[in-house]
């Protein structure tokens, strides 16, 4: 079996469109050149990677698996594209960042690793903070970047921001749940239904964004600032949630399998990336840190 970096940088792209005319537009190439690629790789690894909807394609178990490990290749391709090839072009410092919760639990740790072996002569200090404090430690000098939801950023007059990704929020549902069976869902759908509200990185406030301009209001039978307390309950088929895709998996701690469905309401994104205090030159550790987690995201492309 032979894989391509043209295959990997494909896959990515589609993955984060969501539709593959939109991951050919950003590629620069036709859109049956990349239907063409994936579905090589499909015959390839033997495994479906994208399950076709009307509205673009989304990821499956083995796609979502299969991105874990296209991200670390691109990575380590760039990184060796980048990295010092003698001791005296080595950079050296510390760089203090700032992670909120949901960064810290589900995006950075891979990365961070990933960094500190490129870079061995720079120290990582982390910092997991609530969105607040990571906005003022930035502002004050005490940290140097942060990796955080900048969609929740709030003083946008001060601090910069580049986004990474955005992770799209869906519908989650326990399995023969009767909305599985909709042709289509919207907010008015889910209102009906029991509702597990996760509060921690403010997304409870973050959810009050969709559903107040909708008029309607969730049933909130519950709320919690773990994740994985969403998730059991869900399964367990105790009420259903909108989360982003970045923490959701397939299956609960108890082995309980949870669905995904599209909502037809707009629902915006969490949105993760770097934030640094505008007025702050950013020091060669830092940005070398910067570069390579947006490196790492965008798989080198």
């Amino acid at each position: 079996m032979t894989l391509s970096l043209r295959q990997f940088r494909y896959f990515l792209a589609t993955a984060e469109a969501g539709q593959v005319s939109l991951a050919a537009v950003s590629l620069n190439v036709s859109q049956s050149t990349v239907t063409a690629a994936l579905q090589q790789l499909e015959l390839e690894l033997g495994v479906p990677l994208f399950r076709r909807l009307p509205s673009g394609v989304e990821l499956t178990v083995e796609g979502s698996r299969f991105s874990t490990h296209a991200r670390n290749v691109m990575a380590a391709v760039s990184a060796a594209r980048r990295a010092p090839l003698s001791e005296a072009t080595a950079l050296k410092g510390v760089v203090r960042v700032g992670v909120t919760y949901t960064v810290a639990g589900y995006f950075l740790p891979r990365h961070y690793t990933r960094f500190a072996r490129n870079y061995p002569d720079i120290r990582i200090e982390l910092n997991e903070l609530p969105r607040a404090a990571i906005e003022n430690g930035l502002k004050d000098g005490s940290l140097d970047i942060a990796v955080m939801l900048v969609s929740n950023l709030q003083d946008r007059e001060l601090i910069a921001s580049e986004t990474l990704f955005r992770s799209r929020r869906r519908l989650w549902l326990p399995v023969e749940h009767p909305l599985l069976h909709a042709d289509s869902i919207d907010l008015a759908d889910v209102a009906a239904a029991p509702y597990i509200m996760l509060s921690v990185d403010e997304a409870n406030r973050t959810a009050s964004r969709y559903w107040e301009p909708s008029g309607l209001n969730p049933n909130v039978i519950f709320t919690t600032s773990s994740v994985e307390a969403v998730r059991s309950m869900v399964a367990d088929g105790l009420g259903v949630t909108i989360l982003s895709d970045m923490v959701y998996r397939p299956w609960s701690l108890e082995g309980q399998r949870i669905e995904q469905r599209n909502l037809l309401t707009p629902i915006p994104t969490m949105d993760v990336g770097l934030a640094w205090r505008k007025a702050q030159k950013l020091g060669r550790a830092t940005r070398a840190f910067a570069d390579f987690i947006g490196l790492s995201v965008s798989g080198g492309v």
